[in-house]
């Protein structure tokens, strides 16, 4: 049994961080308006998105969500609406400098959360990644409705949150390291017996140069620059991109075509961009963790951490078909690769609030084993309900971005996604000298964001998945 003073701050810190609203089942809830996406069903995801945050001070993680629904049903205003709430959220937290002493407590506050339950007791504030890709989107939205001057707002926003992340980042895993030192922390996540190590392992997690740039934002600036005629600064966005993804011959292309003639009179320079599937969910396993007391008592202490779940459900593809010509796609992107590098990159911290907590644990054990020696035990038999890790994520946010980039003439044209059983050809108007033309796949359907959709003149079957904008 902890400490009873540890329990009262324990208490207080539970009052701080916002009551009831933390014990919500985040898991289950999104899995239902996930189940209603893969069916279509966007008016009922909206809705479970609604009921299951009845409170008036909304989270973060509402507005992503509402947002990427809302985008999917080519609301698109109310889209950017909900996602500049989201944006305008992190900016407040980004900027806030607390005085010294409320500083202090809140860092407090926070470290007491990490070390005595874990972060799904916290505020959440959002992954690096997720607060990347959420410009990014932004802009996304943006530029289906052909507004490259505001997506070249959101472009910048997202070049400055990636200096900061980074400036945070190194000061936070410099944090960690002297943190680990002064506690003696030696275990590294290679030794969590029974953890999926090679998951965190994996080449393309490794390769990554971080877990929240992506190369699929920068060679979107660069296109966007490019659309309104700054070249001069699009080619740095594509060289971000290609030395985010090196040898992907897509990134490379673009970067010589700068020199080429634009588009001919009659023509488009089209960037397809196909974004598939779901973020990865977060899950939680028990390590068993030895904790040695003194030289002749070691007592292992169950303790949580977080893997990822990547979507199994969407099937992958690597082509389009345009005008029944088979099109390539190139994967510039994967959300699941950079949600794995966040956490890989999380776990020397992640490790240390586990030791502590495991120690506390095993300290309260090796008590009760002195008041009990009849049931003493040399693992830790309470159960800790609070030991879970944190599960939040954000969950609709599009997994893989595949593009393909296009010189059409200007009209209509017929776009079909393989895999999209429930989804009929798609039509598309090519009238702007650069256009980009957002597609959705997750399961069987695909659904078209933006200004380009032709809607069919004869009535679709209630099967048809392709959203009309509003």
């Amino acid at each position: 049994m902890r400490h009873c003073l540890l329990l009262s701050l324990l208490f207080s810190l539970l009052a701080q961080l916002g009551g009831c609203a933390t014990y919500r089942n985040y898991d289950l809830e999104m899995q239902q308006t996930n189940d209603q996406l893969m069916m279509g069903n966007l008016d009922n995801a909206l809705y479970l998105i609604e009921r299951n945050n009845p409170w008036e001070d909304k989270d973060l993680l509402y507005y992503f969500e509402k947002g990427a629904v809302l985008s999917l049903g080519n609301a698109l205003p109310e889209s950017q609406a909900t996602w500049r709430s989201a944006d305008r959220m992190i900016l407040h937290r980004e900027e806030a400098v607390p005085s010294a002493p409320v500083k202090l407590l809140n860092r407090f506050y926070k470290e007491m959360g990490m070390m005595l339950v874990n972060d799904k007791l916290q505020r959440y504030d959002g992954y690096d990644y997720e607060k990347v890709m959420l410009t990014t989107q932004m802009a996304l939205n943006q530029l289906a409705m052909n507004d490259f001057d505001g997506a070249r707002a959101d472009i910048k926003k997202t070049h400055e949150r990636e200096t900061l992340i980074a400036s945070q980042r190194e000061r936070q895993y410099e944090e960690v390291e002297n943190q680990a030192k002064a506690q003696g922390t030696r275990l590294h996540y290679k030794d969590l017996q029974g953890y999926p190590v090679t998951t965190l392992e994996a080449p393309p997690v490794i390769e990554l140069k971080n877990g929240y740039q992506s190369a699929f934002s920068h060679y979107l600036a660069g296109f966007t620059y490019e659309a309104l005629g700054e070249r001069t600064l699009a080619a740095p966005g594509y060289r971000q991109a290609i030395e985010l993804r090196p040898n992907l011959p897509f990134l490379e292309q673009a970067l010589r075509n700068l020199d080429k003639p634009p588009a001919k009179s009659g023509e488009s320079d089209v960037l397809i961009v196909v974004q598939s599937g779901l973020a990865p969910a977060r899950a939680s396993v028990t390590v068993p963790i030895p904790v040695r007391l003194n030289e002749n008592l070691v007592i292992v202490a169950p303790i949580s951490f977080p893997v990822m779940i990547p979507d199994a459900v969407t099937p992958g593809f690597d082509h389009l078909t345009v005008d029944g010509r088979k099109r390539s796609l190139a994967q510039v992107n994967s959300v699941t690769d950079m949600a794995v590098r966040t956490l890989r990159d999380d776990m020397p911290a992640i490790i240390s609030a586990a030791m502590f907590r495991a120690n506390m644990a095993a300290i309260g054990q090796a008590n009760e084993n002195e008041r009990n020696p009849a049931k003493a035990s040399l693992t830790v038999t309470a159960r800790d309900p609070f030991e879970e890790a944190d599960t939040r994520t954000w969950r609709t946010l599009p997994d893989k971005t595949l593009v393909a980039r296009l010189r059409l003439k200007k009209g209509e044209h017929t776009l079909v996604l393989p895999n999209a059983k429930r989804t009929p050809p798609i039509t598309v108007r090519i009238d702007q000298d650069h256009q980009v033309i957002n597609l959705r796949a997750f399961g069987d359907l695909a659904f078209i964001i933006g200004a380009a959709y032709v809607p069919p003149q004869a009535p679709v079957s209630n099967t048809a998945q392709v959203m009309a904008p509003n």
